[in-house]
């Protein structure tokens, strides 16, 4: 069974706007949360840059001993990136849903500002049905 162990929304000038722990192993306190985003939002547009390919998105993959870092990034540059398991598979199925619950219920909520950090009752509660492992699972069509 793959496990999720956090998820970081980062809006697209690099600050944390959504920081979730799905996982007990490894708890970090906000400023190493607020540290990783902004460390991942500086390697994904030095990766952009540096690519001898052209077109090239970042780094959608990042993967180590210990954890894999997958990451989406729609045309708006909010960027969704999910750490979990080695060899955790749909993770890039599970980000594009968790973006179409970021557009459903965060963008279009009356009261939310944009680039703004997201609290959303209706949001957190689909994000943990969504995070669940059985809908990982399902997301794998």
């Amino acid at each position: 069974m793959a496990a999720i162990y956090s998820l970081y929304i980062i809006n697209k000038s690099g600050g944390l706007i959504f920081y979730k722990e799905y996982g007990s192993a490894g708890r970090m306190d906000t400023n190493d949360s607020l540290r990783v985003a902004s460390l991942w939002h500086s390697m994904h547009a030095i990766s952009q840059q540096l690519s001898p390919v052209s077109g090239c998105s970042g780094i959608d993959l990042l993967q180590a001993d210990t954890f894999d870092l997958h990451c989406f990034q729609p045309l708006t540059g909010t960027k969704f990136f999910v750490v979990c398991e080695p060899g955790t598979r749909h993770m890039e199925g599970l980000l594009k849903f968790i973006y179409e619950l970021y557009t459903d219920y965060v963008l279009k909520n009356p009261f939310y500002e944009m680039e703004m950090p997201i609290r959303c009752e209706l949001f957190d509660i689909n994000l943990s049905q969504a995070v669940q492992k059985d809908h990982v699972a399902l997301l794998g069509r």
